[in-house]
């Protein structure tokens, strides 16, 4: 188990160091900081004290090292648009960011694997038919479509849920919340059902061809002529086949939240990583673009990992495998 725990963590070190070194190459070569942070009638004399301030005449390795030591010190650079440390901007939108994938994550479990259990088991049933059905609009629709009806819907003619903003926060000195306050959660559910809608229909999907595939399998065949019943045959023996593509999925899924929440955030102008990244991205806000690329590849690679260790502790087979 150690020599597969520290397997997994040497690679995940190195995928994180390449993703870094991208992210500088990112900053390097895209933009030019010094029109960026200097005025129109910058002397000569502040441009040459800005250039060696950002270490722009050192060789690319040496750079590149100065900016693995500042970026594990905390100094993530500062924006080109606001003039503000990247760091302080990546931790104000930080708990938006982290709430919104935390609730679209317990939709997707507790609406996507039941479906997709129910559907698995009952693959001919009417319900489990009108489940696809729906499964199938829900990965066909964009997510800013889904949001858009979402919000003409329940905030433009019912009037019952608001269309923007993150509602009323509470602080709790380093964390600020909206799961604490009525208004919180009555404007995070709009844009958590929008952002978990592809995510659920997905693993109803995976999980449906999972249940049918293992269904047909020889050792529930077995199962069955020995008389075990229906109920045990699937929740415990089938089921339990297909929990480890299942976490798999639903670490990727959170990781696909949190990464490709920009477009529901931009709809709903949620206050998020997502809608920095947007405005970043219209700005040409290199540094904070290359901080959220980081920021990203560090998310999924993080899950993944813990995804990975979290194998053997279901399926101990998985040691013997490796």
């Amino acid at each position: 188990m150690l020599t597969y725990t520290a397997s997994r963590i040497g690679q995940t070190i190195i995928v994180l160091l390449i993703i870094s070194f991208i992210a500088f190459l990112l900053v390097a070569n895209l933009g030019d900081p010094l029109s960026a942070l200097l005025s129109a009638d910058a002397t000569v004399a502040e441009r040459a004290a800005l250039i060696k301030q950002l270490g722009l005449e050192q060789p690319m390795l040496s750079r590149f090292a100065s900016f693995l030591t500042n970026f594990l010190q905390g100094d993530l650079g500062t924006s080109y648009r606001t003039q503000e440390p990247v760091a302080k901007l990546i931790v104000e939108r930080l708990p938006a960011t982290v709430e919104l994938a935390f609730v679209s994550l317990i939709f997707t479990i507790f609406v996507g694997i039941p479906a997709g259990i129910f559907c698995g088991v009952n693959p001919k049933s009417p319900i489990s038919r009108g489940i696809m059905l729906f499964s199938i609009t829900g990965i066909t629709l964009p997510n800013f479509v889904v949001g858009i009806a979402l919000i003409a819907v329940f905030s433009v003619q019912l009037a019952i849920l608001p269309s923007f903003g993150r509602g009323e926060t509470v602080s709790l000195g380093f964390w600020s919340t909206g799961l604490l306050t009525v208004s919180g959660w009555q404007a995070i559910i709009l844009p958590a059902i929008t952002l978990s809608t592809f995510q659920i229909t997905f693993i109803i999907r995976m999980l449906r061809t999972q249940l049918m595939e293992v269904g047909q399998s020889e050792h529930i065949r077995f199962a069955r002529a020995r008389g075990v019943p229906e109920t045990t045959i699937w929740f415990h023996y089938a089921v339990k086949n297909t929990l480890l593509p299942v976490i798999t999925m639903l670490g990727l899924q959170l990781g696909n939240i949190i990464a490709f929440s920009v477009v529901t955030e931009n709809v709903f102008a949620w206050p998020g990583l997502g809608s920095l990244f947007l405005q970043s991205i219209q700005a040409a806000d290199i540094p904070v673009i290359a901080i959220y690329l980081i920021f990203v590849g560090a998310v999924f690679m993080i899950i993944n990992l813990a995804v990975e260790l979290s194998y053997p502790l279901i399926d101990p087979r998985v040691l013997r495998r490796k």
